[in-house]
């Protein structure tokens, strides 16, 4: 009897630290999720453009451009705009929550430093989602 091909979602991972990027992959690869990096905004916007992943997780703090021009050059894109972006981020100000979830309407906010649950309950929590939504 042939074996039944799993269901990968994939998530792109914007983020300056390889470090970060091997983390959340060891973590979700766990749970049939199959995590991609990216070290810049810009490779970011490519990345999400060829592999069209079913999440991303955003550093609002990158080389070159923050996140938050990703987030919005995502949101104005046609092909891209429906994907959910949870904001990653060592920002925790009180204004800086407010501005991500009531401003920006991202879809969560995850604080640095998380643990595996954190980041595994907030990309099920918006995988759930989108689901329904779709």
């Amino acid at each position: 009897m042939p074996k039944q091909a799993r269901c990968e979602t994939t998530i792109l991972y914007i983020e300056d630290e390889p470090g970060m990027i091997e983390l959340v992959r060891l973590i979700l690869a766990r749970h049939d999720m199959k995590v991609l990096g990216a070290l810049d905004a810009d490779e970011g916007i490519q990345i999400m453009r060829e592999a069209r992943p079913d999440l991303v997780l955003l550093d609002i703090m990158l080389p070159k451009r923050d996140g938050w021009s990703v987030f919005q050059q995502v949101r104005s894109d046609p092909l891209l705009k429906d994907v959910p972006i949870i904001v990653v981020t060592a920002r925790s100000q009180p204004s800086d929550v407010i501005l991500a979830r009531y401003e920006a309407k991202v879809d969560d906010y995850l604080r640095k430093p998380f643990g595996p649950r954190d980041i595994l309950q907030s990309v099920q929590k918006v995988l759930a989602r989108a689901a329904q939504a779709a």
